[in-house]
């Protein structure tokens, strides 16, 4: 392999042949599994330093910026709406949702990197805020925080990665082939996978790493969390708990329906966004995963592909198109990651993956070929299939 991480012609075509052609029509070559001819700390010295330095202004900027944004969609739903003409409101209501589950998202993306310390140079700011925000979103922050941390850990890893660890085929359910070998039943689970996969996970560990024993995200003393963490399990089930509260006096007050369209709906959209980017993120034909025979953590850090969502990607603060530099760098404030991104492409040559391919598209092509992975040499090296 050449230097920067780049392939020879031969090893190209290779990659190419086994892989094929992509649902798009596009030849996608697959990310290089050889260990890597840079370190992280060379990578690291391609970035600006500026990059990785935190600011509280800069960081807060974003999260006001955010919530007047929210609070004018409220604004429209709650004294605009009900005065336009009639019949508008069906028009206007679902604006109104996926404008505002568009940039609660972005809010919950601010969360999130709280959670990775990269909001400021103090953690205890940094997850207060932390707390709010994802509590305010029903999301439990400190045992998101945990598990999170643990997937980018061991991001690639088939036996230790925490979320969308893919099954090998062996480990198929017999239906499996008929679900996702037809059109009707791929578009039905891709439509409870974006309805009910994120509050699945939570609760059942649902497409998470198998654990000993039942593994929820609200147990404190579930096999997720270690003995120092389990007093922030339970803030964060008071967190969640108390936001619960909140919307149950307010539909109390104003009534059940109003808080689904005000609240519920938006936050339906979140957690739908929230799943398909992280879905995209690390479902993709070019993508390897290894067992632990094979990975190390370098190569599965790699192991992400950056997308482009279009207008969304500054929406949701670009987590969708610096993803690579996320996982590589994951204390980076998001709005340095643009400029670290184009920074490390040229060290990390074709180790380094973006796919422009429109997200309805991409969707549709990951639910079709990345059903489980396999070794196709018999090594520690997987690789994503739909043969059955």
């Amino acid at each position: 392999m050449g230097a920067g991480g780049r392939m020879t012609e031969k090893e190209r075509e290779e990659q190419q042949k086994l892989l094929g052609r992509a649902g798009n029509g596009a030849a996608v070559q697959r990310s290089p599994t050889d260990k890597p001819p840079f370190t992280l700390g060379q990578i690291k010295k391609a970035i600006p330093p500026h990059c990785f330095q935190r600011s509280v202004i800069k960081s807060f900027s974003y999260v006001v910026h955010d919530l007047v944004i929210v609070a004018a969609l409220l604004y429209f739903a709650l004294v605009m709406i009900p005065v336009l003409p009639s019949g508008m409101e069906f028009v206007a209501w679902p604006l109104y949702w996926i404008a505002q589950g568009c940039v609660l998202t972005g809010v919950w993306v601010i969360a999130h990197e709280c959670g990775h310390h990269a909001f400021s140079d103090y953690s205890v700011l940094d997850d207060i805020v932390g707390l709010v925000l994802h509590s305010s979103l029903l999301v439990p922050y400190f045992s998101w925080k945990y598990s999170h941390r643990r997937h980018h850990s061991n991001t690639g890893s088939l036996e230790r990665d925490e979320v969308f660890v893919p099954k090998q085929k062996s480990a198929m359910a017999w239906y499996t082939p008929y679900v996702y070998n037809n059109p009707i039943g791929r578009l039905v689970h891709i439509f409870v996978q974006l309805t009910l996969g994120w509050p699945l996970y939570l609760a059942f560990n649902v497409s998470g790493r198998p654990y000993p024993r039942f593994a929820c995200h609200f147990d404190p003393y579930g096999p997720i969390y270690n003995d120092r963490e389990r007093v922030q399990i339970f803030i964060s089930d008071v967190g969640v708990v108390s936001a619960a509260a909140a919307l149950f006096k307010l539909s109390s007050a104003f009534g059940f329906w109003w808080v689904v369209r005000i609240y519920g709906v938006p936050l339906l959209i979140v957690n739908a966004w929230l799943v398909l980017i992280t879905y995209l993120q690390h479902t993709h034909p070019a993508l390897p995963h290894y067992d632990s025979s094979e990975w190390d953590w370098l190569r599965g850090a790699l192991a992400t592909v950056d997308r482009d969502y279009g207008i969304l990607n500054k929406v949701f603060h670009n987590i969708t198109d610096t993803h690579v530099a996320h996982h590589l760098f994951s204390t980076m404030p998001h709005y340095h990651a643009m400029e670290a991104t184009k920074a490390i492409r040229p060290i990390l040559g074709d180790y380094y993956q973006f796919d422009p391919t429109p997200v309805a598209k991409a969707t549709w092509r990951e639910a079709q070929e990345c059903i489980y992975v396999e070794s196709e040499d018999n090594k520690g090296v997987f690789w994503y299939n739909n043969k059955f």
